[in-house]
């Protein structure tokens, strides 16, 4: 039986926890009673006791339904496929918080308010991956950006982090009124705003041959609003600049949490009728254009976090070959992607936090990391292979399932570009390895050692990163009947 309470009490909850703890922080930390304590591990510590507790109010509303279940006048849906993005995101987002106590500690960033700031946005994004209305829709999208823009730019002291924040804001305003132009521009057209209306309309449009350039415009629209929001090409351009100046946690957040959402709302959006198919060929073009640029672009690249972007954008172009098959297994495919990306980007940028204690800056910095540090030379060996396609590790097993998609729907161009984009990418890749193993730095750096929570965080993701491949079934059949409840 579906339970309205249990299926909104995780939202609910984590917007009251994260008003208790902005004000818990404003409270103590100007206390003079207190001596005006700094906060930041504390406001860590509830806010990642807050997100598991939604975890935990998550699992327990979310028994295996066969049928979906639309709630609040039809403007969310609760289905197996949204439960699993969210466990994915609030897992995501466990993992950035965690990241924050010791770099905060370290670059002597006292501020506890950009704790606060991971978790506000992550409700947002909850009501982003259950929406099923184009206004609840791009609410949710405007929330999640507002906190963001500030989330980028928290590190005020630093001015590439207050750059990128203004690079932020103004640049998002830009894909904002695109998308809410597309919507406006459909429901001037169609008269109506919950997907499941859309679709039975413009399957009348494909059935009696009729054509409307309102919609075909709002189409377009919206498109371009979600691709920028995931950092497609061709708009992608703001990406590395602001990857490059927010905080390393925030950057990890960055790179995960906008994708989990936007994809889970997409795949809802491209399933329902022939405004569904017309996304799916604007995406296949994106996909060949994100994947041949992220692997040439980050060639070039002299700075650690940079190529990390530059891969980012590349493994977008990766996981849209989900979304251009339109079919389960596409589906599926792209939830293994989402799920295997993640694990890899948050134990890449874990290491290179740990690393930037010591003002690692420069690739050329890595040189005899395997000397100084072996365990995280190793570690960061491994997900590096992983990120190249490399068996026996996870990122082979994303990409073997994103291009088999693509081959069973007919998209014959896009697997083979896919694997010749592979194989450029592993340029880099490996080219970090050797750099940590083979080359000899001018000046040696003397790394402190990590502490215990990225350490046990490294731990999850690594042992994740070289497991998923040689026993891919729980992983295979649990995306299947997501993939399959989207579809119910």
């Amino acid at each position: 039986m579906f339970n309205l309470f249990l299926a909104v009490s995780p939202e609910i909850f984590i917007i009251n926890a994260t008003s208790i703890l902005l004000i818990h922080g404003v409270v103590f930390s100007t206390s003079k009673k207190y001596d005006y304590p700094p906060l930041v591990s504390n406001v860590g510590w509830l806010g990642l006791l807050s997100v598991l507790i939604t975890l935990l109010l998550l699992a327990a509303g979310a028994p295996l339904l066969t049928i979906a279940h639309l709630f609040w006048n039809n403007l969310f849906r609760r289905d197996n496929f949204t439960y699993f993005c969210q466990i994915l995101l609030l897992l995501s987002t466990a993992g950035t918080i965690s990241m924050c106590f010791d770099s905060s500690e370290q670059e002597r960033f006292d501020a506890f308010e950009s704790i606060v700031l991971i978790p506000l946005p992550t409700r947002s994004m909850l009501f982003m991956i259950s929406a099923h209305d184009s206004i609840a829709m791009y609410l949710a999208i405007e929330l999640q950006s507002l906190c963001f823009y500030v989330i980028a730019a928290s590190k005020r002291k630093s001015e590439f982090s207050t750059e990128a924040g203004s690079k932020y804001l103004i640049l998002g305003a830009f894909p904002s009124g695109i998308l809410l132009f597309g919507c406006s521009m459909i429901y001037g057209s169609t008269g109506a705003t919950h997907f499941d209306q859309l679709a039975k309309i413009l399957t009348g449009y494909e059935i009696t041959g009729a054509r409307s350039s309102g919609i075909f415009m709002g189409i377009l629209s919206i498109a371009v609003g979600f691709l920028f929001k995931i950092t497609a090409v061709p708009f992608h351009m703001w990406a590395p600049d602001i990857y490059e100046g927010s905080p390393t946690p925030v950057t990890a957040f960055l790179s995960i949490a906008p994708k989990i959402s936007i994809s889970a709302n997409i795949s809802r959006v491209s399933i329902y009728g022939s405004y569904g198919a017309t996304l799916q060929q604007i995406f296949f073009f994106c996909s060949i254009a994100s994947m041949i640029l992220g692997a040439l672009a980050a060639m070039a690249q002299t700075k650690v976090k940079r190529p990390l972007a530059h891969s980012s954008i590349g493994h977008v172009g990766y996981i849209r070959t989900g979304f251009s098959c339109g079919t389960i297994e596409g589906i599926q495919s792209l939830l293994i992607g989402i799920f295997i990306y993640a694990s890899m980007t948050i134990d890449a940028f874990a290491i290179v936090s740990a690393l930037r204690q010591t003002r690692v800056k420069y690739i050329a910095d890595l040189g005899a990391l395997a000397k100084t540090n072996p365990i995280s030379a190793i570690t960061f060996s491994i997900t590096m292979f992983s990120y190249a396609g490399i068996p026996p590790l996870a990122g082979f097993c994303s990409k073997f399932y994103l291009f088999f998609a693509a081959l069973g729907c007919g998209a014959y161009f896009l697997a083979p570009v896919g694997v010749v984009t592979s194989v450029i990418g592993c340029f880099y890749y490996i080219r970090l390895a050797k750099r940590m193993f083979f080359d000899t730095p001018r000046t040696w750096i003397l790394y402190e050692p990590m502490d215990r929570d990225k350490s046990l965080l490294l731990a999850m993701t690594s042992s994740f990163i070289t497991s998923s491949f040689p026993y891919p079934s729980p992983l295979f059949s649990v995306t299947h009947q997501m993939a399959l409840s989207s579809y119910l």
